[in-house]
């Protein structure tokens, strides 16, 4: 059963649920107080953040599409070098769609419609950048080509997206992350806790992951965690 309520928090000024609207007219404050879930945070170098920033710099008022859900820091850091910030919470709507891990099936045609209607329903090139984060690794396949397919309609000619995948191919379970910008090349990563991926990728199986755009570059970072810039 689809869970009732809206489904999208997106960043255009205008917002969802309760809580007072920021001064900037992007975002909705988020609550300052971390869980004991968010107490695990390391603050490190980020190549593929640095690549990403680098390919749109001196330019503003692009459009930037952060899949990871609206954290004020993004937000800010987003807003702040004069590009506007849309958000969505990727997996929470994944979870509202398909179920929980015990439950999931994407590969339904009428649910992935449906999905993708209530986390990628924008115009045909929209976007001038997309920050996937670590989201791909828990779309089935059927369920990941769509959403590939979509991210290709919605983002412009030449634009970047960044993600990020676990480097060893071969776990069963693996730590998940939220991902806040803390500079241009360093990125805040939060460990919220363990879920097992659908699929995990090696270098190889990304390239033909993306082989229908431009090019992907990739960058190994600690946490064994892979950056990967995809070039539309």
């Amino acid at each position: 059963m689809f869970l009732p309520g809206p489904l999208k928090n997106i960043l255009r000024g205008s917002r969802t649920g309760d809580e007072p609207p920021a001064t900037n007219g992007f975002a909705r404050k988020s609550n300052p107080a971390r869980s004991e879930a968010d107490e695990d945070v390391t603050t490190r170098p980020s190549r593929g953040l640095e690549e990403f920033f680098s390919n749109i710099r001196g330019q503003s008022g692009l459009h930037i599409l952060d899949l990871g859900g609206a954290t004020q820091q993004n937000v800010s850091f987003i807003t702040n070098l004069g590009h506007r910030l849309c958000t969505e919470d990727f997996l929470r709507i994944l979870a509202d769609v398909f179920g929980t891990q015990d439950t999931v099936d994407q590969s339904n045609p009428g649910r992935i419609d449906f999905f993708l209607r209530q986390a990628l329903d924008y115009p045909d090139e929209e976007f001038d950048g997309v920050l996937l984060w670590d989201i791909l690794e828990y779309l089935e396949p059927t369920l990941l080509n769509a959403v590939i397919e979509r991210l290709r309609r919605v983002v412009r000619p030449r634009s970047y997206m960044l993600a990020v995948f676990h480097s060893d191919d071969k776990l069963e379970a693996a730590p998940f992350y939220s991902f806040r910008i803390h500079q241009v090349n360093a990125l805040e990563v939060t460990r919220k806790g363990v879920r097992r991926p659908a699929q995990l990728y090696n270098n190889r199986s990304l390239e033909k992951l993306f082989g229908q755009f431009d090019s992907v570059k990739f960058f190994l970072t600690r946490e064994r965690l892979r950056e990967v810039i995809v070039k539309v």
